[in-house]
């Protein structure tokens, strides 16, 4: 008997029909024309949260982060630090109109957001500052004395 004809990988083309690998094409197939023309906003992350989209700035103090979050009211924002992690978090609202309205197209995204930062430095609590205007968050964080990069010039020899 030839076990090399019932293992489902390692096969070649001159092997004969890969059952397994046709199978996988068909799934593939079969997800993609369902999805086709059905596209998710682009602010909605994988995680099931809306994604706010950001802007991480190094400045010569540290980090500026700027988050675009329009029609959010201030007091739904959640802003945490943890350790060297920023995560921005909260609720954009739909708001209830009492009559009913029928809407043709809604590309407006409603629901819980959150975004967690990777930062380089931990930043120190006291020194973080975050400010709200016009549906733009800004959160400076101040970079402690012990993380400033130092920089050395390396000179390059030619051989």
């Amino acid at each position: 008997m030839d076990f090399k004809s019932l293992m489902p990988f390692g096969r070649t083309p001159a092997d004969g029909d890969n059952t397994f690998g046709a199978l996988q094409r068909e799934i593939n197939r079969m997800f993609d024309d369902v999805w086709r023309g059905h596209h998710l906003p682009a602010a909605f992350g994988g995680n099931g949260f809306l994604a706010p989209r950001v802007d991480v700035k190094e400045t010569p103090t540290g980090l500026e982060v700027t988050a675009e979050l329009p029609g959010v009211d201030e007091k739904e924002i959640n802003v945490e630090l943890a350790d060297d992690t920023l995560t921005i978090k909260g609720e954009k609202k739909l708001e209830k109109d009492e009559k009913k309205d029928n809407f043709h197209v809604m590309e407006r995204s409603y629901g819980m957001f959150q975004r967690v930062i990777p930062l380089p430095f931990a930043p120190k609590p006291d020194a973080v500052k975050a400010e709200f205007a016009k549906g733009v968050l800004k959160v400076s964080l101040v970079r402690p004395p012990e993380a400033e990069a130092k920089t050395q010039k390396i000179a390059v020899e030619a051989k």
